[in-house]
């Protein structure tokens, strides 16, 4: 066993037993059953285990002892349920659990599911002073809620908000049991799915102006910190930074985009507008919201490729339909525009962007089709040594003769190598990578 999984397994045993000890001391001293056990206020957490993800995590965000004790609440249904049987005890005057316990009963799980009145008694007990301090712990602006670490669930209209379950987040499940970074499973729930690249900035191929204007990006996520805290930015500027792709494809934009969360150690996210998008009023902005909401607890970087589907120039308002699609996606501008850390949108074209929205862009980089030379560049660096080619092969008048793109030159390497695994030399031809070109070109609707 990883010996770090050894020591948070370790750390959550000791953290469950504390909050066993906090539970029997609250009800204890609620019910005036013993004066035996110490008060609440008397019992220490247990101190940190060096190693222990979830100790680790406590100390990173500086919790305090209740936000410590709320945490726990949050993670016992998790990796000890028992830990909160006490809790299903019984009111004999109403032969029904006690209203101030919160909770609920699960539907598969048999345990107890503490709510937000399960953590305001913990903390609390029935000190009405006490649970409206405790409330802020709890509040959308708690550091807990605030980092996405805990919600509540849905309550139904009329009913006290604290009434909901006490989630913890399935993200910091992972991590916090088992130490697993959170990938979100792409859905119409979550229209968004992590991009990835092998290349380094070595190997993109743009030219001089767009190199400086992307290197502008890269330096403010670098120091965005002491931009808009220490030099003051943020009293004068908007958080976040939104940019424009904008140029044929192929051209580099999303290798581009998913370098700078490499570069950064920003995830970056690219939304499905197909899932997105949806016929039914209102759908648009719902499917969209969860995404900005992780995304902004996270430090995510959100790109939109083809973002002319959601973003294009408004239509002009002739039914109620359209006016309530136009008033959704202005919506959804200024979600974009309100969204604390990086968002790119790609297009191929930039006068496809609604003009009243490319205002507020920050920058629009352009990613023209490489010259002669970066397509010579382009050709080097895919049928690099390790693919068996033909010495016949004459890539400078591949360069001069072929206006591509490299993700045309991909396409063309994909089909050469399967051409030439299947030919007597068993290496590619001049022939297999102009068969290739053709293709290429016939599917832009283009000929050579």
């Amino acid at each position: 066993m990883n010996p770090d999984l050894s020591k948070n397994f370790q750390a959550i045993g000791a953290e469950m037993q504390w909050l066993s000890q906090l539970i029997e001391s609250r009800i204890n001293h609620y019910f005036k059953t013993s004066d035996d056990l110490p008060a609440i206020e008397e019992i220490t957490p247990p101190p940190y285990a060096e190693g222990a993800f979830l100790h680790q995590f406590i100390a990173e965000l500086a919790l305090s002892r209740s936000e410590r004790m709320v945490l726990a609440l949050a993670l016992a249904p998790h990796v000890s349920p028992q830990v909160l049987d006490t809790f299903f005890i019984k009111n004999k005057n109403f032969d029904r659990g006690f209203t101030e316990f919160g909770g609920i009963k699960g539907v598969n799980h048999g345990g107890f599911l503490p709510t937000g009145e399960t953590a305001l008694f913990l903390l609390a007990g029935d000190d009405i002073q006490g649970r409206v301090l405790s409330n802020e712990i709890l509040a959308p602006a708690g550091k807990l809620r605030a980092r996405g670490v805990i919600e509540y669930g849905k309550v139904p209209d009329g009913e006290p908000h604290a009434s909901g379950l006490l989630l913890l987040d399935k993200e910091y499940v992972d991590y916090l049991t088992a130490g697993k970074p959170y990938e979100p499973e792409m859905n119409h729930e979550f229209p968004a799915k992590k991009i990835t690249t092998s290349l380094e900035w070595d190997d993109l191929v743009l030219n001089e102006e767009t190199w400086d204007s992307i290197a502008e990006i890269r330096t403010w996520l670098e120091h965005e910190e002491l931009l808009m805290q220490d030099w003051g930015l943020g009293q004068k500027v908007k958080a976040g930074y939104r940019c424009l792709f904008y140029g044929p494809p192929g051209t580099g934009k999303t290798i581009t985009a998913t370098l700078l969360g490499k570069a950064t150690g920003m995830p970056v996210y690219r939304v499905d507008l197909s899932l997105v998008v949806s016929k039914y009023i209102g759908e648009t902005e719902k499917n969209l919201s969860k995404v900005f909401e992780v995304a902004e607890s996270k430090k995510w970087i959100l790109f939109f490729d083809e973002a002319d589907a959601l973003f294009g120039k408004r239509v002009q308002a002739n039914s109620s339909n359209d006016r309530f699609a136009n008033q959704e996606v202005a919506f959804l501008l200024q979600r974009i525009e309100d969204f604390n850390g990086l968002v790119v949108l790609a297009s191929n074209l930039k006068g496809n962007i609604d003009e009243a929205f490319a205002r507020r862009f920050q920058s629009m980089i352009y990613f023209p089709l490489p010259d002669k030379d970066e397509r010579r560049s382009l050709w080097d660096f895919y049928f690099n040594s390790q693919v068996p080619k033909s010495a016949e092969i004459d890539f400078d008048h591949l360069a001069e003769e072929y206006e591509v793109t490299g993700g045309n030159i991909v396409n063309v390497l994909r089909y050469s190598c399967i051409k030439a695994v299947t030919s007597p030399e068993k290496q590619i031809m001049q022939g297999d990578i102009v068969a290739g070109l053709k293709r290429e070109f016939r599917q832009l609707g283009k000929t050579i």
